[in-house]
């Protein structure tokens, strides 16, 4: 690990020291990795609630006339379909159809979006719009303005509904969609008077919030969290479950199933890409690869030999290597080790078995459908 004097920290780290959390670093930040252990985490967010720090996001926004042309062309999604109130995950490819990075978009407006970015992605990202304005709209890095809380589990709705006073069914997905979001007025005890965005959004597969509030309300905002939690068994949950909790529902993580130098179509995302919108930058180096034939294709593996397969582990067929390991490990959900690689195409193909180089040894995986665990949103 890196000096941790060299690291960032969030306006939480004083509170995840109190609560005997262990750190690693992550994206240039000291970030709780557990708190009470991996697996109980887990659990406990798929089964009540879990409380994440995710303050080390990064938050931009985009601006005026130019808004909707400039995300229209810097994103592959379609931000044209997009009402106020909605999100919508996209990507940010660059001129050879790598991911840059992978975002979710907020309409605040008319002519106003909000975008939520990977952690150590902020700068680059802004630097990648700003770089693709020809459109004259306004961006800021306005990451320093917020902290983010996410709270994720079956339980997230009442858990976060006592906290904001906000009546629980105003919370249920019936009133409160997937992929939408609301501005709440923080309650006087957390000392700002100033709007939250409450958005229905998460990296775990289960459902949930995330929550967008000024960095001086945060403290006393988690403390209430973590209070009233204790009614509904909640937990303070850190990076290790979120990785594992996020492979099992096989969500890409970017710098593993999403890279700059890997073809975008090749990621399994192409539910977000709208090659069909019109131009947009990487869009006919997207074309072209598609066209040619994708050189590695995204495959869920779960493994059927005693081992846990790891990053960076090489895949082979027989003496041919065909692909490597992008992300991989055993799941508390799952009681399987199981793992997401990228490999050749004609290899990629389910009930195909192959075999993971593990310290020497060779473990065998068969590849089966993504993911291993549906989200909650699809059982």
């Amino acid at each position: 690990m890196e000096n941790n004097s060299s690291l960032k920290k969030t306006p939480l780290y004083e509170t995840h020291v109190e609560n005997g959390a262990k750190f690693t670093e992550f994206g240039g930040w000291l970030m709780p990795v557990q708190y009470s252990g991996l697996i109980d985490e887990h659990l406990t967010v798929r089964s009540r609630a879990g409380l994440f720090d995710v303050s080390h996001m990064g938050e931009i926004t985009v601006k005026g006339k130019g808004a909707v042309s400039l995300l229209q062309y810097a994103a592959t999604n379609d931000v044209t379909r997009l009402a106020k109130k909605q999100a919508q995950y996209s990507l940010l490819l660059n001129e050879n159809g790598g991911v840059v990075d992978d975002i979710i978009i907020y309409r605040t407006g008319d002519e106003e979006f909000f975008i939520c970015v990977n952690a150590s992605n902020a700068e680059k990202d802004f630097a990648h719009l700003s770089n693709l304005n020809r459109f004259g709209a306004k961006i800021e890095n306005v990451s320093g303005l917020y902290a983010q809380i996410a709270v994720q589990g079956p339980d997230a709705a009442r858990l976060l509904g006592a906290v904001l006073q906000v009546r629980e069914d105003n919370l249920a997905l019936a009133a409160f969609p997937y992929f939408t979001y609301r501005e709440i007025v923080l309650p006087n005890e957390f000392g700002v008077k100033a709007k939250s965005l409450v958005a229905r959004t998460g990296y775990t597969g289960e459902d949930g919030f995330e929550v967008f509030l000024p960095p001086q309300s945060v403290k006393s905002f988690w403390d209430a969290l973590a209070e009233a939690g204790l009614e509904f068994g909640a937990k303070p949950v850190g990076l290790g479950a979120r990785d594992t909790l996020r492979l099992e529902v096989c969500y890409p993580l970017h710098g593993h199933e999403l890279r700059d130098d890997i073809c975008a179509l090749s990621a399994n995302v192409s539910w977000a890409i709208k090659l069909q919108k019109g131009d947009f930058f990487g869009r006919e180096a997207l074309l072209c690869e598609r066209d040619k034939g994708l050189a590695v294709q995204l495959a869920a593996l779960e493994v059927i030999s005693p081992g846990i397969v790891r990053a960076d582990a090489l895949v082979f067929s027989g003496d041919r290597e065909i692909g490597w390991i992008t992300s991989g490990t055993k799941t508390p959900t799952t009681n399987k080790a199981v793992a997401l690689a990228y490999l050749s195409p004609p290899e990629a193909k389910l009930g195909n078995t192959v075999e993971v180089e593990v310290r020497g040894k060779r473990v065998k995986a068969r590849i089966v459908e993504a993911p291993f665990v549906k989200p909650f949103n699809k059982r």
